[in-house]
């Protein structure tokens, strides 16, 4: 039987939203909601949090004592360490034949995203050996010569009738330990896009992004 193991790293320290894993959100500390999105995934078979945080390791072991806890080692912390290397780290202290990365920014991202994610790339598999979820655009967008990427800025033509480009939206990386060690990356030769809805997608990076993450979970939970 397939094997995987979820993988939520989540530092204490942020440089532009203070604490922000473990700042309240619509009513509980942020890397709850990821949490318990991951929880009710039955395609995830163990959630595993890399943290060099002890409120959140408390607050695991207190409501999740199911999910396994990795302390981050001091030499994998600084701000300038790749991603790439802690994963490396984990994954070798975690067996598995496959492993799903996500963040605890991703508070809106539902359970039957991440369960359709899986499938589709173990359908695809090994023809597609990687899956990264990605937002549509669908806007004029140009370079910082101000070129034109997707659209001749001669003919004014509707942005939904725009060619579409995708934006890597970190919310969901599903890869095997074997490539990531080969190419440093979580995004090997031959991977698969997951296209999310841009509102499901949203990402917690500054300031105002949690006040409108807020508002929408908020909304969300009150209407059902």
């Amino acid at each position: 039987m397939t094997k995987l193991i979820a993988l939520v790293p989540m530092r204490h320290h942020s440089q532009r939203v203070p604490g922000k894993n473990f700042r309240p959100l619509a009513g509980k500390p942020l890397y709850h909601h990821i949490i318990e999105t991951l929880l009710a995934v039955p395609e995830v078979a163990e959630i595993v949090v890399d943290t060099d945080s002890e409120p959140i390791m408390d607050g695991l072991r207190r409501y999740f004592p199911q999910v396994k806890i990795i302390d981050r080692p001091r030499h994998l912390r600084a701000d300038d360490v790749p991603m790439n290397e802690i994963l490396l780290h984990d994954t070798e202290q975690f067996p598995a034949d496959f492993y799903l990365q996500t963040h605890s920014t991703n508070p809106l991202l539902k359970p039957e995203t991440v369960s359709l994610a899986i499938q589709t790339f173990l359908a695809g598999y090994p023809t597609r050996d990687s899956l990264f979820s990605v937002t549509r655009l669908q806007t004029r967008l140009y370079d910082k010569d101000g070129n034109a990427i997707n659209h001749n800025p001669h003919e004014l033509i509707q942005t939904q009738d725009l060619p579409p480009v995708y934006e890597e939206n970190s919310c969901i990386y599903i890869f095997n330990r074997a490539n990531l060690a080969a190419k440093r990356h979580r995004i090997s030769d031959h991977p698969l896009m997951f296209e999310i809805d841009a509102e499901e997608a949203w990402d917690i990076d500054e300031e105002l992004d949690f006040a409108i993450t807020d508002f929408l979970l908020s909304r969300k939970l009150k209407n059902g």
